[in-house]
C-alpha cells in the first residue's frame, strides 16, 4: 500500500513537472533564450524516463531521475540569482542565456500583466538596425520577478520529486529483497518435497 501511494504521488509530481516545464519551454522559445531551451528539453526527457521507471518498477530510472533533479535545482537557483543580479550577474547579459547568438529578452518583458509597449521612432543611433527600440511601461509585475517565480516553482517541484523518488526507490528495493527472501527468484534451486518411507518391505509368497 505504501509503495502504491508513493508511486502514485511521484507520478503526479512528474506530471506536474511536465506541464510546468512545457509552458516554460514555449515562453523561452518566444524569447529566443537558447540555454534554457536546451536545459528544459533535457529535463522533459529525464522526467519522462522517471515517470516510466515509476510506473514500471525500474529503480535505476527513478535513481537517474533523482540525480538529475539535483542538477535541475542548481540550474534554477542560478536563474533566480541571474534575474535578481546576485553578485556580478546581470539580467541584461546576452552571453548567459542566448550563447550570444541573439539579444537576450524575456517574453514577459513585453507581455507581462499590464505592460504597454510603445515603439520609439526614430531609434537612437546606437540601436542595432535589425532590432526595434521600444519603451515599456505600466507593468504590474516586472518580468524578472515572473521569471524568478517560474524558477522557484521548478525548485519546489524538484525538491518534492527528489524526496519521493528516494522514497520510491527504497520501497521498490525492499519489495525486491522480500520477494527474493521467500524464494521468488530461486526457481532453479527449488526441489519438491521427497517422499520417504519408513516401511520395511516384506517378501510375499503365493501358494498354488
Amino acid at each position: 500500500m505504501g509503495c502504491c501511494s508513493g508511486r502514485c504521488t511521484l507520478a503526479f509530481i512528474c506530471g506536474m513537472q511536465l506541464v510546468s516545464v512545457l509552458e516554460r519551454q514555449v515562453i523561452d522559445f518566444l524569447g529566443y533564450q537558447w540555454a534554457p531551451i536546451l536545459t528544459n528539453f533535457l529535463h522533459i526527457i529525464v522526467v519522462i524516463l522517471g515517470l516510466f521507471g515509476t510506473i514500471q518498477f525500474r529503480p535505476r530510472y527513478v535513481t537517474g531521475y533523482a540525480a538529475w533533479l539535483v542538477v535541475w535545482m542548481t540550474w534554477n537557483v542560478f536563474i533566480v540569482c541571474f534575474y535578481l543580479e546576485v553578485g556580478d550577474l546581470s539580467k541584461d547579459s546576452d552571453l548567459v542565456l542566448t550563447f550570444n547568438l541573439s539579444m537576450h529578452r524575456s517574453w514577459w518583458m513585453e507581455n507581462g500583466p499590464g505592460c504597454r509597449v510603445t515603439p520609439i521612432n526614430p531609434p537612437p543611433s546606437w540601436a542595432p538596425e535589425d532590432h526595434r527600440y521600444i519603451s515599456i511601461s505600466g507593468c504590474l509585475v516586472d518580468f524578472q520577478f515572473i521569471e524568478v517565480a517560474h524558477s522557484s516553482l521548478q525548485i519546489l517541484l524538484a525538491l518534492v520529486g527528489f524526496i519521493y523518488a528516494c522514497y520510491v526507490v527504497k520501497l521498490i528495493s525492499e519489495e525486491e529483497d522480500s520477494f527474493d527472501f521467500i524464494g521468488g527468484f530461486d526457481s532453479y534451486g527449488y526441489q519438491g518435497p521427497q517422499k520417504t518411507s519408513h516401511l520395511q518391505l516384506q517378501p510375499m509368497y503365493m501358494s498354488k
